[in-house]
């Protein structure tokens, strides 16, 4: 079997080389000249930094897990994981229900006495079935857990209103907390939450790209890179693939390159599919990052649901990952931004937003002056999160139907459009190649 992998992103490298070890000819094609996808890192003046945000090695699969440890080798540190949030100005522990001792009392009485009067109400069925995102948070956590974090937060993160967001995707993802640890939590005793990523993993040297060159090793001879994929078309029982310039034939495409890249190299893409492609959600991603001389906390990563703090959802700490990925006596912080084409980040230039985020993070307290700054850098990635709006399950089966009907596969996140993290988007493709020899 010859098969096209389109795009050289993390899932698109684990299908070539789990299909390489099973037989396949498989060539894959990536537009850019280096391949990583959404795990690219960028090492400059010592530095190392992940362009697509901050990512970790963690997962509850098993199978997963062992096989992104086995591919990374003795290039694989473990770090216990000390993640916040920044509420109201103090580091609250995450996830926001286990920390809710640190809470003010107001907050803290507002926080359990909504979830008992909401648990109650449910358990005598007068809460309704929740019929979005929001609704859902409040249904599970309660209005204090939602309105003072949750809420704030991933309107943030998703920058969309929760009330137009589907709550198809998070039974499994966000977990619901057992009664017992909300009230440990509001009395002080310590608890845990999303226990599969207490301890994570991330590469010594080289960033996660490190991952995705790992698992590469074995294939690198098929990997074609600057093939930005203009047509595909089906010939005598198989498909002919082009840049332009050139053209591959194989007996099978599969594509894990976005919906919205793929159907512009397809002829006669019916009106009611494009319509449907085109209100698909998304959101961009700017990393802003900084190289700083001196320490940072220790703290692994923090939320920031306070649009008052700053643009940035979420800044991240890589040097207390690795060691090696900030030169000696220097540290490192990552900031993320979501935004969408046409509003307010969008139209920003790469130094505006670098002076915001180092700005914010001077009032914050996170960095002591802007003497202490000695790298700065930005990339952008035009798709990084799946949005689910209320339309998206309509949307998705059309779009998926037809190209199910061009024979064309779909595998990772931005291809089968899913919000798969890396763990998730491995698994499609060991199940993939599994399913489909």
């Amino acid at each position: 079997m010859k098969s096209a992998v389109l795009g050289g992103g993390l899932t698109g490298i684990t299908l070539a080389r789990l299909l390489h070890e099973q037989g396949d000819d498989v060539t894959v094609l990536e537009r850019n000249e280096m391949i990583g996808g959404l795990c690219r890192s960028r090492k400059e003046l010592g530095f190392t930094f992940d362009a697509g945000g901050s990512h970790i090695i963690f997962s509850r699969d098993e199978e997963v897990l062992s096989f992104m440890l086995s591919a990374l080798g003795e290039n694989a540190d473990r770090r216990a994981r000390n993640t916040k949030i920044l509420y109201k100005g103090r580091y609250v522990k995450y996830p926001f229900e286990n920390g809710l001792y640190q809470l003010p009392d107001e907050d803290r009485f507002f926080c359990i006495n909504e979830f008992v009067k909401n648990l109650i109400a449910v358990e005598k069925g007068e809460v309704p079935p929740p019929k979005n995102f929001a609704e859902w948070i409040t249904c599970t956590f309660g209005r204090g857990i939602a309105e003072c974090y949750m809420l704030p937060y991933n309107e943030k993160i998703w920058n969309y209103p929760a009330d137009r967001m589907s709550h198809h995707w998070v039974e499994g993802r966000i977990p619901r907390p057992p009664v017992e640890d909300i009230i440990k939590s509001a009395i002080g005793i310590e608890t845990e939450g999303y226990v599969h990523q207490a301890v994570f993993s991330y590469p010594v040297t080289g960033g996660i790209e490190a991952l995705v060159r790992a698992i590469a090793e074995p294939v690198l001879p098929a990997v074609r890179t600057g093939f930005s994929v203009t047509s595909i078309r089906e010939e005598e029982g198989g498909f002919v693939v082009s840049d332009g310039r050139e053209t591959v034939r194989v007996d099978r495409v599969i594509s894990t390159i976005p919906l919205q890249n793929l159907l512009p190299c397809l002829s006669d893409v019916p009106a009611d599919v494009q319509a449907a492609c085109d209100a698909l959600r998304y959101n961009s991603l700017c990393s802003v990052f900084i190289g700083l001389s001196g320490d940072v906390p220790d703290i692994s990563w923090l939320y920031v649901p306070d649009e008052k703090t700053g643009l940035f959802n979420r800044i991240s700490f890589p040097s207390n990952y690795s060691t090696e990925v900030a030169p000696p006596g220097h540290s490192s912080i990552l900031a993320e931004i979501t935004y969408n084409e046409g509003d307010a980040v969008s139209r920003m230039s790469d130094a505006g937003v670098v002076e915001h985020t180092v700005g914010s993070l001077i009032d914050a307290g996170f960095i002591p002056s802007r003497d202490d700054v000695v790298y700065t850098g930005v990339a952008r990635e035009k798709f990084a999160y799946v949005v689910y709006d209320t339309e998206y399950l309509k949307n998705i089966a059309i779009v998926r139907e037809f190209c199910r009907d061009r024979g064309i596969d779909l595998v990772g996140r931005f291809a089968e459009f899913e919000y798969l993290n890396m763990d998730g988007c491995i698994r499609s493709a060991i199940d993939f190649v599994r399913e489909y020899p």
